[in-house]
């Protein structure tokens, strides 16, 4: 366990923190003992996704740091919606969808923080289904102004727009406040983090808490992510990268950490790994000395990937990666196969693409059935190429049957034409020879 005294100067040796309300006072409330800290998750989706990550990192390195954090799911807000970084109205959710969305969450979250230690998951919802608009009104509402409201960004932004805001959207800054204040009071929480988009309405719950308790809290914000390019991070041309791996294979998810450009790759695993500073100096070091290896970036990738999948799916992932840019299917296990599976097309062996009298498969029927070529005349112009591989090894004009033996594991086959077009059979128990 790292001193809690160093865990504000870690983050901040991180470029994690953007952000705070008086930093020699949060500096000396840190350093004098351990501190419950609160971050929100907007449950809009079943799955969180990497920008979701650092916060719950951060959360994680509070915790690695002594300090005990607390996950707020936000199920009541969440039905509101928060402008911040917006610049039209959110769909509001129903009850049934979101029920499903924290079941997602909470999940994900199980796998990053400690929940048998001093963790807590908490929803807001179990907080406010009560509370009524008039104790609303005259405990929190009279707390803050309009014009201190309007006056924040997220809000000022919004009001000046075409579209405007709605009474809805205004008020949830007063919610997520009213949460800082219920944990400051319940749960002894006394510093909240969040993105930047995040500042307006944390203050706001730090200014609550002053005025209805008396009492000092603190907040911390860290840049929101974007690329060197100018791209938000975690996003791509397909869409966000999810952290459920049946919405963003780990392979894909591996990938878009391999494919980081040189020039964020430092910063990455700064952000995203809980790898020492140090260690991270030396990856970098490595990598500059031959940047073409990426071995700073597949460092990055593994340890990510472990972190939300777990190692095996990093191996796997590593290995689907070798196969199909072509290495040699060499001790290849099932898993890997199995995450190439996930990322190109995959069928069973057709009617007719194995003859049991020769124990062969038929590669001109094969290729025509998956679509790697036209017609059997088409398979046949690539075999003659040179355009047409078996397990990543090139076939030539006389190989149109395939030997059974060459099945990987007993039951795959992956064929392959030119570069990047790829088409893996799965042999079914009853045609398995």
């Amino acid at each position: 366990m790292r001193s809690i005294r160093s865990v504000l100067e870690e983050l901040e040796s991180r470029g994690l923190v953007q952000d705070t309300t008086d930093r020699d006072l949060l500096a000396q409330r840190l350093s004098s003992g351990p501190v419950a800290v609160y971050h929100g998750i907007d449950p809009t989706a079943s799955s969180l996704h990497l920008g979701n990550l650092i916060g719950v990192l951060v959360l994680r390195r509070f915790q690695e740091a002594g300090h005990r954090p607390i996950a707020l799911v936000g199920g009541a807000t969440g039905m509101v919606g928060d402008p911040s970084g917006r610049s039209d109205e959110r769909n509001l959710l129903d009850d049934q969808t979101l029920a499903a969305n924290l079941s997602g969450i909470r999940g994900q979250l199980e796998k990053l923080l400690d929940f048998d230690g001093d963790a807590e998951l908490v929803n807001n919802y179990d907080w406010t289904r009560d509370l009524t608009l008039i104790e609303f009104l005259r405990d929190t509402g009279k707390h803050a102004t309009v014009n201190q409201m309007a006056a924040k960004h997220s809000v000022r932004s919004r009001m000046e727009s075409e579209t405007g805001i709605s009474f809805t959207e205004f008020t949830y800054m007063l919610l997520q406040a009213y949460d800082f204040w219920w944990l400051h009071t319940n749960l002894q929480c006394e510093l909240q983090i969040g993105g930047s988009d995040q500042w307006g309405n944390i203050t706001a719950g730090v200014d609550l808490i002053r005025r209805r308790s008396g009492a000092q809290a603190h907040g911390l914000t860290w840049p929101l992510l974007t690329r060197s390019d100018g791209a938000k991070f975690g996003k791509t041309a397909e869409g966000a990268i999810w952290l459920d791996p049946d919405r963003t294979s780990p392979y894909r998810f591996h990938q878009y950490f391999v494919q980081i450009p040189d020039e964020d790759v430092e910063r990455s695993l700064l952000q995203f790994t809980m790898l020492p500073v140090a260690e991270i100096a030396e990856v970098v070091e490595a990598h500059q000395r031959d940047p073409g290896r990426r071995e700073a970036q597949h460092t990055l990738a593994n340890e990510v990937t472990t972190m939300v999948h777990g190692p095996g799916a990093a191996v796997a992932a590593e290995k689907a990666a070798q196969i199909l840019f072509g290495s040699p299917v060499v001790d290849i296990d099932e898993a890997a196969l199995e995450a190439v599976a996930a990322e190109v097309p995959t069928s069973d062996i057709p009617e007719g693409g194995f003859d049991a009298a020769s124990n062969t498969f038929d590669l001109v029927e094969l290729l025509a059935s998956t679509g790697l070529a036209s017609s059997k005349g088409d398979a046949r112009r690539g075999l003659s190429e040179g355009s047409v591989y078996v397990n990543n090894e090139r076939v030539s004009t006389e190989e149109t049957a395939v030997v059974a033996d060459r099945l990987l594991h007993g039951r795959y086959l992956l064929l392959r034409r030119g570069k990047r077009r790829h088409h893996l059979l799965r042999v079914e128990s009853q045609q398995n020879p």
